[in-house]
């Protein structure tokens, strides 16, 4: 592919809406969520373990696929690789007014492109955007199985936040699919506190 192919352009919810993102990975690591309860506290510890036999997710495996632009996300915006009218590439991102923080609601990169500094350039778009708007974090979501991009957010220089035990199934633990709040914090980066 030229550089052209790898340009970043912005994707018009009118023209993109509801385009699936075909999120699909292999994981062969994850974050074991251990949650102990004590009588005056809690302990929780998250160690990666290997993942034996590796786990495949695909889009058909969940209810709800990954889209551009679906409802609930007012104020959506997205920009993305596209390449003969085909997404390669993209990053959706949604303020959440009342905690003045930008969410990336969608960040995908084709396999072919993995690697090359595109998912870094895409998180780019999202911290400028932060900044631009007076926002004091960046914050995502992702899963407790998906340790290459939580690998990637920490390089990006995105945090653990948070963690839901039960946001996907009641069996999430068991599952190895817990849910990790990450965030990015604009004034860390800034050299304020």
């Amino acid at each position: 592919m030229d550089a052209k192919a790898h340009e970043i352009v912005p994707l018009p919810k009118e023209q993109w809406q509801g385009t699936p993102i075909p999120l699909s990975y292999t994981t062969r690591e994850y974050y074991d969520v251990e949650i102990q309860q004590h009588d005056d506290g809690f302990r929780v510890d998250m160690v990666r373990k290997p993942m034996n036999p590796p786990v495949t997710h695909n889009p058909e495996d969940y209810d709800f696929p990954d889209s551009l632009y679906q409802p609930h996300w007012e104020g959506a915006r997205a920009w993305g690789v596209v390449e003969d009218g085909k997404l390669l590439a993209c990053i959706e991102t949604c303020p959440e007014e009342w905690s003045n923080r930008l969410m990336v609601t969608e960040l995908w990169v084709c396999e072919a492109l993995r690697r090359q500094g595109v998912g870094h350039r895409l998180m780019e778009i999202a911290k400028a955007q932060a900044k631009r708007e007076n926002r004091r974090a960046v914050i995502l979501e992702t899963q407790s199985c998906n340790v290459d991009a939580i690998g990637f957010y920490r390089h990006e220089g995105f945090e653990l936040i948070g963690f839901d035990s039960c946001c996907y199934t009641n069996r999430d633990i068991e599952r190895r699919e817990v849910r990790f709040d990450m965030g990015f914090f604009m004034d860390r980066r800034q050299g304020r506190r």
